[in-house]
């Protein structure tokens, strides 16, 4: 696979003079790829029906004869102000009933069927102009679902939508009240037309209702973006991806992606490091210029998943950037090393956002390739490096890894929808499984919930999959990998009730989960031989093998032949036990990473990373601060 680079340009933004010169600059830099258009609705269509495509005409065909690969945004996430005085109803509500404004973007409801019609309108118009264009490449749809909270929407359009979904899924209201057990405080609904959004109730609402919405909501999602790729289809054949973004987990991405081509994700190790869950402020500190070691590796191996083997970056921070509560200029060489990490797990394409920094408007003081006066800015020399680097390696050669983790989308809206305790979810559960994956030397394969992505590895981490259904508890008795399920592994029925066999509910296992609690943060349980259970601990009964204990003897990881199952959120040092002693009953062989570095294995090369600010010692030799080293393997 050729890796290759680009970025994201708005020629809207600037003279026309100077799209040439921009054009040469980037193939003389080493690009290959240029998004445009996906906030260029109000230039294309300034008032209804006026439609102003001669200048989008000219910039692609600029950048394409500057030998560049045009990826042509779709620009719904951006409706102009005429739109929306057009439809007033459209704009999403938020839990608290507030309607969001006009002034931004991402201003819209999935589930109102006017602004639907609108985006069937432009998306056709552009793809009956541009679907056969030599320069048009590939297209990217809409931008960044679900970033600033924009996919749970409790608008009337919603609403009505919601209620039609529950008829289709439950055919009866009958059905609907036995599901969600509505027996209780009396909450039996007569109609679908009583049925309302889980917002403003006086205290929690039904977790069975919540959990639905959810599920509703995603579809929407899926349903929006579904109708723009059938209208591309039919009119390109260049592939087609969205722009995914970090820890947002509001719909299902695999569902989205089966749609799609390419999944792509929007990469600022720096501006997410602040939310980078269970990270303490000592290592917010430490790696303050230079990104968490594992959350921008986590979304490379998710966004694989996602996209099927075929993925992106297609943004990547280069400098300092806007919107973050601490801004911080990358550590040298941190640019190249975000790139490289991301060829190292398999990505085809890195876009730098953006090739010159905004003068104007909500993102002038987010950094790009060029400064506002057109001069290089920092990352431009670590660009070019990049460019010439992936001219003169070897394509990457891809390989299935014998770790896997499961990451699912559904458990993380469970967990939110009843984490049990302050501070607990499912995202942070599964990204510190693959911490300690990482630490002690392994490359992982994320993978979806499916048991037909189950086979070939010898080793599968699936914590807190809170709803299993039985084909999937199926594919992990049967496997033969050393499979680790919990915390609250098959704690809930897919309607959100507990099993009537209690959890695991896992058929011929003697093992079952009696009692939960959450715990204080400051009032972790050790382990028995070190490490300990922060958070949530199950309390299970089984004839299980003890793997480990709290000092007090509490079984808080018991093995079942091929099958462990946690019990507890475990600490680092848990974890790194948990991980160590399963990868040697799977006979994988790991090797424990120092602070900071970490390796990603290809068909052909192990890669070297260090997030460190300081020189540290490898068995490759030494890396140096910010340093990537490729060892062939």
């Amino acid at each position: 696979m050729q890796r290759t680079l680009g970025t994201c340009y708005y020629p809207e933004h600037w003279p026309e003079e100077v799209w040439e010169d921009d054009a040469a600059r980037m193939a003389a830099a080493g690009l290959t790829w240029v998004r445009i258009g996906e906030f260029a609705w109000g230039r294309i269509e300034p008032a209804p029906g006026d439609l102003h495509w001669d200048w989008l005409d000219r910039a692609i065909e600029v950048l394409g004869q500057a030998g560049l690969k045009v990826v042509l945004g779709t620009p719904t996430a951006t409706p102009p102000r005429w739109v929306v005085n057009k439809h007033p109803d459209m704009l999403a509500v938020d839990a608290a009933g507030r309607p969001r404004k006009f002034g931004s973007r991402r201003h819209y409801c999935f589930s109102h069927a006017g602004y639907l019609d609108e985006c069937r309108r432009i998306v056709t118009l552009m793809a009956d102009r541009y679907g056969c264009n030599p320069h048009v490449a590939a297209w990217q749809t809409d931008n960044e679902y679900g970033c600033h909270d924009t996919i749970l929407s409790y608008s009337e359009a919603a609403r009505g939508a919601f209620r039609d979904w529950l008829a289709q899924r439950y055919q009866s209201p009958e059905a609907l009240n036995r599901a969600w057990g509505n027996v209780f405080w009396s909450m039996d609904y007569a109609s679908f037309d009583d049925v309302d959004l889980p917002n403003l109730t006086v205290t929690e609402p039904n977790p069975s209702h919540v959990l639905d919405f959810r599920r509703f909501s995603s579809d929407q999602v899926v349903r929006f973006n579904r109708v723009q790729v059938d209208i591309l289809r039919a009119r390109s054949e260049a592939p087609i991806a969205h722009n995914y973004m970090g820890r947002v987990t509001d719909f299902d991405h695999y569902a989205v992606g089966d749609d799609l081509d390419i999944a792509s994700w929007d990469s600022y190790p720096l501006g997410f490091l602040e939310n980078v869950v269970g990270a303490e402020d000592a290592h917010k500190r430490r790696y303050n210029r230079q990104g968490d070691p594992d959350f921008q590796a986590f979304h490379h191996d998710l966004y694989r998943a996602v996209g099927r083997g075929r993925w992106w970056v297609m943004e990547q921070q280069p400098g300092p950037v806007n919107w973050a509560p601490y801004n911080p200029a990358p550590l040298p060489g941190m640019v190249r090393l975000w790139s490289w990490e991301a060829f190292a797990h398999g990505a085809e394409a890195v876009c730098y956002f953006r090739w010159r920094q905004a003068p104007f408007a909500q993102e002038q003081m987010h950094a790009g390739l060029l400064r506002p006066d057109s001069a290089d800015a920092p990352a431009m020399d670590e660009a070019r490096q990049v460019a010439a680097e992936i001219a003169e390696a070897p394509q990457v050669q891809p390989r299935q890894v014998p770790v896997a983790l499961v990451f699912d989308y559904e458990a993380d809206w469970a967990w939110d929808v009843q984490p049990h305790g302050a501070g607990l979810s499912y995202f942070g559960l599964v990204l510190e499984c693959y911490r300690a994956l990482r630490r002690a030397g392994l490359s992982v394969d994320i993978v979806r919930p499916d048991p037909a992505h189950l086979a070939g590895y010898k080793a599968i981490f699936a914590p807190g999959l809170m709803i299993l259904p039985d084909d999937l508890k199926a594919a992990f008795l049967a496997s033969d990998a050393q499979v680790v399920l919990g915390p609250r592994a098959g704690a809930r029925s897919r309607d959100m009730a507990i099993p009537a066999a209690l959890p695991p509910d896992l058929p011929g296992f003697d093992l079952k989960v009696t009692r939960v609690e959450s715990m204080r943060p400051d009032m972790p349980v050790a382990l028995s031989g070190g490490g300990a259970v922060t958070g949530y601990l199950d309390e299970i009964e089984g004839a299980g093998d003890p793997v480990l204990e709290t000092e007090t003897g509490r079984p808080v990881a018991l093995a079942f032949g091929g099958l462990t199952y946690l019990a507890g959120w475990l600490d680092r040092a848990g974890f790194d036990r948990l991980v160590a002693q399963t990868a040697a009953r799977a006979g994988v062989a790991t090797r424990p990473m120092p602070e900071g570095v970490r390796i990603r294995d290809t068909g052909t090369e192990r890669f070297w990373f260090n997030y460190t600010a300081e020189t540290v010692k490898t068995d490759a030799g030494d890396l140096p601060p910010a340093g990537v080293l490729r060892q062939p393997l």
